[in-house]
């Protein structure tokens, strides 16, 4: 399999690229990001630069896209600067695969994504799945992880808070609103890269 890794920088992207570079069914990682990657066996690591616009190359074809793509409000400063990346950025890159023939894409969404949310950050990913949704993937799969328990670059004291609190109350939270390692949601997405054709939702506790 052929894999197309968007976000491979990112705390969940860096493990799916762990875990697929280890995996002997996938043959080749495309992996597109703004500063160079270690070089690997089976990375192809084309370097571009997001904001000057996308270029459109073969790279783009690949048997399944995986998306990690994204950043936060206190990161992109505003609202539309977010929504130009968790959004705009990603639709346009899944544009751009499904042009050049890739048929499946796997998304790393959100708990709780809807586009009527009165949440900004749930609204701007409800609305990218719906995006997603006409653009005729024969195999699209929408992960929704609660909070993600990892190792930041960046600081992020709220929720450095909410996951201590997490993994202490971790047995009276109900399935579904407990952190989430990367390494468990990088799995499920790999793992959700292959499979039948349609629509596919897989809510937090199910990952």
């Amino acid at each position: 399999m052929e894999l197309l890794l968007l976000g491979a920088t990112g705390a969940v992207g860096r493990e799916v690229l762990d875990l697929a570079l280890a995996d002997p069914a996938v043959t080749r990682i495309t992996a597109p990001t703004r500063q160079a990657l270690s070089p690997q066996d089976k990375l192809h690591n084309p370097i571009i630069d997001f904001d000057k616009g996308l270029p459109d190359a073969d790279w783009w074809h690949a048997d399944a896209l995986i998306s990690c793509l994204g950043t936060t409000i206190g990161k992109a400063k505003t609202r539309a600067a977010f929504r130009g990346i968790d959004h705009d950025l990603v639709l346009s890159c899944a544009n751009l695969a499904k042009s050049q023939g890739t048929s499946a894409m796997v998304l790393n969404s959100s708990l709780g994504a809807n586009p009527k949310s009165r949440n900004f950050y749930l609204r701007t990913k409800g609305d990218l799945e719906e995006s997603l949704k006409q653009l005729g993937f024969e195999r699209l799969v929408l992960v929704r992880p609660s909070l993600i328990d990892a190792q930041r670059e960046e600081s992020r004291l709220a929720e450095q808070v909410s996951l201590f609190a997490g993994r202490l109350m971790r047995p009276l939270i109900p399935a579904r609103y407990r952190p989430v390692t990367a390494r468990r949601i990088a799995s499920c997405l790999l793992q959700a890269s292959q499979g039948d054709a349609g629509l596919t939702i897989i809510e937090s506790e199910k990952i």
